[in-house]
């Protein structure tokens, strides 16, 4: 019945049609399903909130600096006593779990972004709080977090793009990896880094073609062939590392840096202007990106179609849609906008490019592609996550907190698997997702 319903919208005039007018089985699943999952997790999260925040908090009172000495305004500091902070927080996630009881389904969006708003405040709260000098700068912890996030953010778009379609793409990492080699390399050879990104789209793109060939023409596991991508040019991009770039650095691995723009007056607007308009090129890249693949998924008949694909393969065909064709196509999209990522490390980070220099990052990426639930915006959120805890984990560093390290590093893995439990909601990946497509 929701095939038929769907079909005359597969081919209309502007493709603007809802999510729940696809013919998914992940919709109609979560219709009427009752769980207690995202109870339990909120109550969790308030007895962490009661133990940590509350009943040990430091007594300290913490100062939030929001504005810098070139602000055009001046916003004044805010105190918080930490433990007032840690009581208001449970008693906040108190409230909350007790409404998802009650309700007893998924969490709407507010309340999801409520929970983790006063979460993320108590902790920081707490934390800050134990340090010797107990105060912080909010604009530089935020755009210090949407620089790290950057490559990450173009890393989970791509996967998307490739997961939106049925395709599982754990070579992200790779992706990112052979882009940073490329636009070092070709950077430094043209002296331009607008080269160096062109190829690192390119460079990317090449993985992408491996991928496609080997797990929708081939039909070999998805998984396995992703993984060993990732292998394969950490190998490759290591061994010409250190034969070709690092004893010829002056020739192959020394590429310049993308411009830098502040826009004047916005810029100096307290918190946001940093962060919204003083970035590097790719960072407002980065902003439009978001943007475009979100509106084209959820606005357009080819994201109308690319949704249809990854949900329900064979009824796409019915309607005359090239499944496989589709799927190459957006594979090799998802490679380009990952070679942005890729990009980043040696144009914008640093200017240069050493071995394994991604660290892991594509495995971040797609950890934030389902922590973002497949939707462009929810991985940009759960990236800028990532990257707060790790930008956090520097400032706290400086501050001197007796609080490990190692244990903000984890913080984003921990609430990921919770997410992916489905502790704070239901994360469901599209239908058909790593199932190869036979046309009968």
């Amino acid at each position: 019945m929701s095939t038929a319903t769907a079909s005359p919208h597969l081919d209309g005039p502007d493709g603007s049609v809802p999510e729940a007018d696809l013919p998914t089985s992940a919709v109609l699943r979560d219709v009427g399903v009752r769980t207690l999952r995202p109870a339990v997790g909120l109550a969790v999260l308030a007895l962490v909130a009661l133990v940590v925040f509350a009943l040990n908090a430091s007594g300290q009172s913490v100062q939030f600096r929001f504005s810098g000495e070139n602000d055009a305004v001046r916003l004044p500091d805010v105190s918080v006593a930490s433990t007032l902070c840690g009581w208001v927080v449970t008693a906040v996630l108190a409230v909350l779990a007790g409404y998802a009881a009650v309700r007893a389904r998924a969490l709407p969006r507010w309340a999801s972004l409520v929970a983790g708003f006063f979460f993320v405040t108590g902790f920081l709260v707490w934390i800050v709080g134990t340090a010797q000098t107990p105060s912080i700068s909010v604009t530089a912890l935020l755009a210090g977090s949407v620089a790290l996030a950057t490559p990450l953010v173009f890393g989970s778009l791509g996967g998307l793009l490739c997961e939106r379609s049925g395709v599982v793409n754990i070579a992200i990492e790779a992706q990112l990896l052979f882009g940073a080699f490329s636009a070092a390399v070709v950077a430094t050879i043209a002296g331009s880094a607008w080269a160096g990104l062109l190829a690192a789209v390119l460079g990317s793109v090449l993985v992408s073609v491996v991928l496609a060939v080997f797990a929708i023409r081939y039909r070999v596991n998805q998984v396995i062939v992703g993984v060993v991508l990732n292998v394969l040019v950490s190998g490759l991009t290591g061994f010409l590392f250190a034969t070709v770039l690092e004893p010829n650095a002056a020739a192959f691995n020394s590429p310049e840096r993308l411009p830098h723009v502040r826009i004047p007056v916005l810029a100096e607007i307290p918190v946001v202007g940093p962060v919204l308009f003083d970035q590097s090129v790719i960072g407002y890249i980065m902003y439009a990106t978001v943007a475009v693949v979100w509106f084209a998924l959820y606005r357009t008949r080819w994201g109308l179609r690319t949704r249809a694909v990854g949900e329900h393969p064979k009824a796409a065909d019915t309607l005359g849609i090239p499944v496989n064709a589709l799927r190459v196509r957006n594979v090799l999209l998802g490679g380009a906008v990952a070679g942005l990522g890729g990009a980043f490390y040696t144009l914008v980070s640093v200017s240069a490019f050493t071995r394994d220099m991604t660290a892991g990052s594509g495995y971040i990426a797609l950890a934030a592609l389902i922590f973002g639930r497949w939707n462009p915006v929810g991985a940009l959120l759960a990236s800028l996550l990532f990257g707060f805890a790790s930008n956090l984990e520097s400032i706290l560093s400086f501050l001197g907190t007796p609080v490990p390290s190692q244990f903000l590093a984890m913080l984003p893995y921990v609430v990921t698997i919770l997410a992916v439990a489905g502790l704070v909601g239901r994360s469901r990946g599209p239908a058909a997702s790593g199932e190869p497509y036979l046309k009968e």
